[in-house]
């Protein structure tokens, strides 16, 4: 009995020790996992943290760099198309400015002549003008002449130009000023002044222009008429004409009437003579090498004993007289001011005609000229003496002029 109860004992011992041993095992094998869950743990962190093989970095960079050339190839098309987009703007931009400067252009022109238009202006019978609303003229003729040339105007007021209440009759019913024009001598207020304001005084009809008169000075002169003669006077027309030229008003009005339709009509006898490059001749040409080679000729422009300019251009004169240069030649400094511009130029053979027997036989045949001159004289020769018998045979009837409607 006691071996049983011994083993019975031993058998109590041993469930025991099993227990005790199965705890220990227990324990041991939690920390062999614990260290082993540890060690793999190690191991899978250092292998997240480590540096990339340079095989890696070649294959990333290469695929950085091919996303940004795409980028960059779907930039660079754009570009291109922008810069082609800009270039093709710039001829519209330019046509676009260019439209801009001749708006403004035409506007200051307007604003010039509307400026222009002086309170003297009186308002009986004619129309008037619908930019101001003041007295509108259908045409100024500024007659050209010197100090020295008083018998000349004498023949014109006996001849063809009204004098006294027909002349202020032909302002108001049909809206013609005639003013013979002229500056001031080199000494102003000297005898040659006063003699003209005296001859003013009992005629009335001259135009005194800030200019000092002079042969050398004739494109000057003319700028400064137009200038002045638009100050005073809305016309539809200005024209110059030399004092030593015949005129029938009635047959000017009615040629300058049938070119109303055009805005800058330039209208004259065009012609394109030599410039005359050698010193001491007539109408010698300081600036000859301008105009090309020696024997070239002038470019077409009207002939200087009479032409006539329309509103428009007149104003384009008053903007810019300061800086319109000036040849040697009037006629051909004011052809120059038109280079350049879209200025319709009238060729009109009436406007220079010769003398009798050219105007006589013209005008017997119904073709009445508008001017008369000489050409070997640039003028009617002697014309303070011809001037009566130039009029008898080549001049309108008297009553040409008042029964004219322009």
């Amino acid at each position: 009995m006691s071996f049983n109860k011994s083993r019975g004992g031993a058998a109590v011992l041993g469930g025991g020790d099993e227990l005790v041993l199965r705890g220990t095992i227990s324990k041991k094998w939690t920390l062999l996992l614990c260290l082993a869950s540890f060690c793999i743990g190690l191991i899978f962190t250092n292998r997240m943290w480590t540096m990339p093989e340079p095989k890696e970095i070649i294959r990333r960079s290469a695929l950085e760099v091919n996303k940004m050339n795409l980028v960059s190839g779907d930039c660079a098309p754009k570009s291109v198309m922008e810069q082609k987009d800009i270039i093709g703007e710039v001829p519209r931009t330019q046509d676009a400015i260019q439209a801009l400067d001749k708006t403004i252009s035409n506007l200051e022109m307007e604003l010039a002549s509307a400026k222009a238009s002086q309170e003297e202006s009186e308002l009986n019978g004619a129309p008037l003008s619908e930019s101001t609303g003041k007295r509108r003229y259908f045409m100024v003729i500024g007659i050209n002449t010197a100090f020295s040339s008083r018998k000349r105007r004498d023949s014109l007021r006996a001849t063809w130009m009204p004098q006294g209440e027909k002349r202020r009759k032909l302002e108001e019913e049909k809206g013609i000023i005639i003013r013979f024009v002229i500056g001031h001598s080199a000494t102003s207020g000297g005898i040659l002044d006063r003699a003209i304001d005296a001859e003013d005084r009992k005629h009335g009809d001259f135009m005194r222009l800030d200019h000092v008169e002079g042969y050398l000075e004739l494109a000057a002169k003319t700028k400064s008429f137009f200038v002045t003669a638009l100050s005073m006077w809305d016309a539809e027309y200005y024209i110059k004409v030399d004092d030593d030229v015949h005129v029938n008003i009635a047959t000017l009005g009615n040629i300058l009437a049938k070119h109303r339709s055009k805005p800058r009509a330039y209208i004259g006898c065009m012609k394109s003579g030599p410039v005359l490059a050698q010193k001491g001749v007539r109408y010698h040409e300081p600036e000859y090498w301008k105009f090309g080679e020696w024997g070239n000729k002038y470019f077409r422009h009207a002939t200087g004993q009479l032409y006539a300019i329309s509103k428009d251009l007149a104003s384009y004169i008053s903007i810019n007289q300061h800086v319109l240069h000036k040849y040697a030649n009037e006629d051909v400094s004011l052809g120059a001011w038109f280079i350049g511009l879209d200025v319709e130029h009238v060729d009109d053979r009436r406007l220079c005609c010769g003398t009798q027997p050219d105007c006589e036989w013209k005008a017997q045949a119904g073709n009445v000229c508008a001017a008369s001159f000489d050409w070997s004289c640039s003028g009617i020769c002697k014309s303070a003496d011809r001037m009566k018998e130039v009029h008898q045979r080549c001049g309108e009837n008297d009553s040409a002029i008042w029964s004219a409607k322009f």
